[in-house]
């Protein structure tokens, strides 16, 4: 019981860092989701840096990174709103919009889990 805690205490947190982030980032008209999008690369990117630490560094054993990722992270990224998201610009018959969110989300996030796992072992 005690890890189901610690995951929904971190995805409280997680859930209201994103949504403050989102929003500070998003706060034109424009219909391109920017704010989902800095949220997903930045929370990539803290994933990386996470997974990686405890066998670079020790660090995060197994309860912590539990908090940090499942609870945290996984209420920080936002795959559900990027995929409705992605359906809206569809129905918009905006496809230029839609191909560079999508492409650019998956190919900025996975890129960000990359330079996590740099940033962890360039200062080890």
């Amino acid at each position: 019981m005690n890890l189901v805690l610690l995951v929904g205490m971190g995805g409280f947190i997680g859930a209201i860092l994103r949504s403050l982030l989102s929003s500070l980032v998003q706060k034109s008209s424009f219909s391109f989701p920017f704010g989902t999008l800095t949220v997903n690369v930045l929370g990539s990117l803290i994933l990386g840096i996470i997974m990686c630490l405890p066998e670079a560094k020790g660090l995060f054993p197994g309860e912590s990174r539990l908090f940090l990722t499942m609870g945290l992270i996984g209420a920080f990224t936002t795959m559900s709103t990027f995929s409705y998201e992605s359906f809206h610009l569809l129905e918009e018959k905006e496809i230029v919009l839609f191909t560079l969110y999508v492409i650019g989300t998956m190919a900025l996030t996975i890129l960000a889990v990359y330079l996590g796992r740099v940033i962890v072992f360039w200062l080890k």
